[in-house]
């Protein structure tokens, strides 16, 4: 692994559950643009897309028909894209537990999303993981090969996967994901952001992490990611504004500037292989 040690995986959060046309006409919505957004997300540097689905309305949805049309038009329409799917889990607070897994159960991805605690969700409803759900997660994931991906809304998400940890739910060794500055989560700060590293470290030693800061906090969450050592994701996900008073243009302009912040710093964008081997799936 030392010669990997200077490469930063990008992550590109291409649609996520909530942002619409009206807040930004970019944002891809459907089977087709999602896999257009993320093969140009891919060609811009992009090592791993993490995917959400909509409904017919826009809305966020789990439907595992969307996200099997999805991946099936970019094996049949770009055969040479080799970058590493990550499925979301969690695109539909509304959703059943078994809605939420059926698609991974189906496509068996190469990573899924692995919430790791309930909360409020953006002051507006509840956001379930139940101790049940996280192990029926964490046994399938094992059981299918799929490494979960801990996405962390505070450091207390951080203790709950040291649980599962030493339970055997999860496997070392473990890929965080640390969320900052979303409603109700912990803000986004470098000083916080070094004790969510500082916590995992602590808790569970040996892991990997990526993390994202939401809104006015990306900037400062991007470049503390690279200077501390973790990797990055970015994306309309998280922001549909590419800076002050400017909506992005699509997702690989993210892409772009997160990999020109990288190789400012003296290091690489790292390849979905190389992603591969930094994140154990090979």
């Amino acid at each position: 692994m030392s010669d990997l040690k200077n490469k930063r995986i990008i992550t590109v959060a291409t649609t996520g559950a909530w942002p619409k046309k009206e807040n930004n006409p970019n944002v891809p919505m459907t089977p087709e643009e999602i896999c257009e957004d993320v093969y140009e997300c891919w060609k811009a540097g992009a090592a791993v897309a993490h995917l959400h689905m909509r409904d017919d309305e826009g809305n966020g949805t789990m439907d595992h028909l969307k996200f099997a049309k999805t991946l099936e038009l970019l094996k049949t329409n770009h055969p040479d894209c080799d970058i590493v799917l990550n499925l979301t889990t969690s695109g539909d607070i509304h959703a059943t537990d078994e809605s939420r897994l059926l698609h991974i159960k189906e496509l068996k991805p190469e990573m899924a999303s692995y919430d790791c605690g309930s909360m409020n969700w953006l002051n507006m409803g509840l956001f379930i993981n139940s101790p049940a759900f996280l192990e029926e997660c964490g046994k399938l994931f094992q059981e299918l090969n799929v490494k979960p991906e801990i996405e962390c809304f505070d450091p207390g998400m951080i203790g709950n996967a040291a649980y599962y940890l030493k339970k055997g739910v999860l496997k070392a060794p473990l890929h965080f994901q640390m969320c900052m500055g979303c409603a109700n989560g912990i803000p986004g700060s470098v000083k916080n952001l070094v004790f969510m590293v500082e916590t995992m470290n602590q808790l569970c030693p040996g892991s990997t992490w990526s993390c994202f800061g939401v809104g006015h906090s990306a900037m400062e969450i991007m470049y503390a990611a690279v200077a501390l050592g973790g990797h990055i994701r970015v994306g309309m996900e998280d922001n549909v504004m590419y800076s002050k008073g400017v909506l992005a243009e699509n997702n690989a302009q993210f892409v772009k500037r997160a990999k020109r912040v990288i190789e400012e710093f003296g290091c690489q964008a790292a390849t979905p292989d190389e992603a591969r081997q930094i994140l154990s799936l090979k």
